[in-house]
């Protein structure tokens, strides 16, 4: 006797061996034996072959009319021995019984199972419905399969063109366009980015990573609404002095200037002027709106997306020949010792007789001309003068850094700057400490000191950097948090610190600047006048708000480096090239600033040079392979610090061409 049964779902065939009781030992065409209860018989048989009625049981299955066979079954639940019956118009033979539950099992649509043989008729609306749905799949799977077959021709489909960046970034995984892509890459074997720059969907891997962090950081896009521009108070002072900005070429939002002025008393009086939209930007005005939504300028190589509108920079920017309104700092000094005697606070317009430029002046300005005395150059005096202050800054500072337990700052670091023109890009070294450099450096960190000491003594809150060893004592990490009070910042050697020199670039900037105008006009009477109060929630979201997209723009900032400098590798035809090693397998090229780790190289010294075969790179992902060709064995340390306190990076530094060298403070050493 042979068996037709269900088992897990499947329906089986095989020769009974022996019987006991409700179950039978059945032997399966394959030779496997296996045991089956009696209530998972379907049917019994003596002909045809096991083998042979499952043959010709598929082949009557696949002939089923399954229309008909609906119309026969009626709304009753039946077996499938009543319905064979009717459907075949006599008692059916074992292998049409056996075809007509393998039809009925396949065709959930049509008929519902009801337990062990038994199924009832779908409702007429349910089945039209379903089978509605199953067409519809049918045609989407048909335009899916076309999709597909574009995509694999190397065309991107219509219905792509504008959903390009969605289906990269966040796209709908249950849309055809998205399983379309999914499947032609699965079968191209490549990943979304590279197809769609293979089909035209994005043009190049900059491109991408362009889109990618619009997508994600600018969704409305990196333009701008029409805003009135703001304008300052028309009755501050005009300030007496011929200030000047130091800056690079490229530099649009120039946010501070100096100026410097004898005293008859043979005292020296220094400004520090900053731009000052905070006099006509207003707390939650529509201009403010805008800054706050983006929190600070986004620098990159070559480009940049501006925190605030073209127009309002234009108008606040302390562009040379103009009388721009500015928040001034003035610091009257003492030029024998160059003591500071008294800081003063104003807001007045100031006259700004030059914007010089580093491109100019940084082979004309060293600390050797500065002693000598020797060249020409604009400003030569007031340089001068500031040079000697800014040097007596920095080395109280480092008395004050050591007196927290750190070691003196190493200024032995290379700063790279990049130029991009017509997507050829031209990197260029600075070391870090030029003097042009410093003077930046040292009044911007004397100016956030010392407003950040203003607004703390006038109990007045502000947005504060703090750099400090936390819980864990000596030997616990530095780290920078964002406070809305005075805290000390270990690693600038200063009491406090808060970001207040780029109004026109940071937000924090132009919030502090509301602070520090509501002290100077009204000292000890600000916190009754000042935007924010002690403990205001808006404030501490500002602060949250700020970390996140600064990080955000940090990190675009350094993939865009990266890709540039992939890009000189190709432009410069670089296959062999000097590194300087930063620790264990991370090496640092020496022309441009490109990291490269290589597992399981030799154990080389901190500082060695060696020279690397470069074996390829990748635009897309941003990795690079190499190899090691040699290593000196009398490699000198190069022009790297490999200090690994975060504290080491400076605050305030001069910015960049249209990368702001500040976005990369408190980052490690060795980029």
């Amino acid at each position: 006797m042979n068996v037709f049964f269900e088992e897990s779902g499947d329906f089986k065939v095989g020769s009974v061996m022996t019987q006991a009781g409700e179950a039978y030992q059945v032997e399966m065409a394959s030779g496997k034996r296996t045991k089956v209860k009696s209530k998972d018989v379907l049917l019994q048989f003596d002909k045809p072959a096991p083998a042979e009625l499952m043959e010709q049981a598929k082949a009557i299955s696949a002939e089923v009319d399954l229309e008909f066979l609906w119309e026969v079954a009626g709304e009753e639940e039946f077996g499938f021995a009543e319905l064979g019956a009717e459907y075949f118009g006599h008692a059916p033979q074992p292998a049409e019984a056996a075809g007509l539950i393998l039809s009925l099992h396949s065709s959930p649509v049509y008929f519902y199972k009801k337990g062990r043989g038994r199924y009832k008729a779908a409702p007429e609306q349910s089945l039209r419905a379903a089978l509605a749905g199953i067409e519809k799949k049918k045609q989407q799977a048909l335009v899916q399969q076309g999709y597909v077959d574009e995509l694999k021709a190397n065309q991107l489909p219509e219905s792509m063109q504008n959903i390009v960046m969605q289906l990269l970034f966040k796209p709908d995984k249950n849309s055809i366009e998205y399983k379309a892509l999914d499947a032609a890459c699965a079968e191209l074997h490549t990943n979304p980015q590279r197809l769609m720059l293979a089909v035209g969907g994005v043009t190049s891997p900059k491109a991408l990573h362009m889109a990618k962090f619009l997508f994600e950081n600018f969704p409305k896009g990196a333009g701008f609404p029409d805003v009135p521009v703001p304008s300052a108070p028309a009755n501050l002072p005009l300030a007496n002095v011929e200030a000047f900005s130091i800056d690079d070429v490229t530099t649009t939002e120039i946010d501070d200037a100096f100026s410097v002025t004898r005293l008859d008393d043979g005292n020296v009086k220094i400004g520090i002027h900053i731009a000052a939209p905070g006099l006509g930007i207003k707390p939650d005005d529509a201009v403010d709106k805008l800054a706050r939504g983006r929190m600070s300028t986004v620098y990159m190589p070559g480009d940049k997306i501006t925190m605030l509108p073209d127009n309002i920079v234009e108008a606040f920017t302390l562009a040379e020949g103009k009388t721009c309104p500015a928040l001034s700092l003035y610091a009257t000094l003492n030029p024998a010792d160059w003591s500071v005697l008294a800081t003063e606070t104003r807001a007045e317009m100031v006259p700004i007789a030059n914007n010089l430029r580093h491109n100019d002046l940084d082979d004309l300005v060293n600390e050797e001309t500065l002693a000598s005395g020797e060249g020409d150059y604009p400003r030569k005096e007031e340089l001068g003068l500031i040079w000697q202050w800014a040097q007596v800054l920095e080395a109280a500072r480092m008395v004050k850094r050591e007196g927290f337990g750190l070691k003196p700052e190493q200024n032995n670091r290379v700063d790279f700057n990049f130029y991009v023109e017509d997507d050829v890009v031209t990197v260029s070294r600075r070391k870090r400490g030029a003097p042009l450099d410093k003077i930046v450096a040292e009044l911007m960190i004397f100016a956030n000191s010392t407003w950040g000491k203003l607004m703390h003594d006038n109990g007045v809150p502000g947005i504060y950097r703090s750099q400090g060893r936390g819980v864990g004592g000596w030997n616990a990490k530095m780290q920078v948090r964002m406070l809305t009070h005075a805290a000390p910042h270990e690693g600038l050697g200063v009491d406090q610190y808060a970001w207040s020199t780029s109004p026109l670039r940071r937000y924090t900037d132009l919030v502090n600047q509301w602070q520090i105008l509501a002290c100077a006009e009204k000292g000890v009477m600000a916190p009754l006048v000042a935007h924010f109060k002690h403990k205001d929630a808006e404030l501490f979201a500002i602060v949250s708000q700020f970390d996140a997209a600064y990080g955000a723009y940090a990190d675009h900032q350094s993939n865009m480096e990266r890709y540039w400098c992939l890009r000189w590798l190709g432009q410069e035809n670089a296959r062999q090239v000097e590194a300087v090693v930063l620790k264990d397998e991370v090496l640092r090229l020496t022309d441009i600033p490109l990291i490269i780790r290589l597992p399981g190289m030799p154990s080389v010294a901190r500082g060695a040079q060696v020279k690397l075969d470069i074996l390829r790179w990748d635009e897309v992902d941003l990795t690079i392979e190499a190899r090691i060709l040699e290593i000196p064995t009398d490699a000198a340390p190069a022009d790297v610090d490999f200090e690994d306190e975060v504290e080491d990076a400076p605050e305030e530094s001069v910015d960049a061409p249209e990368v702001a060298v500040e976005t990369a403070a408190e980052q490690p050493p060795a980029v």
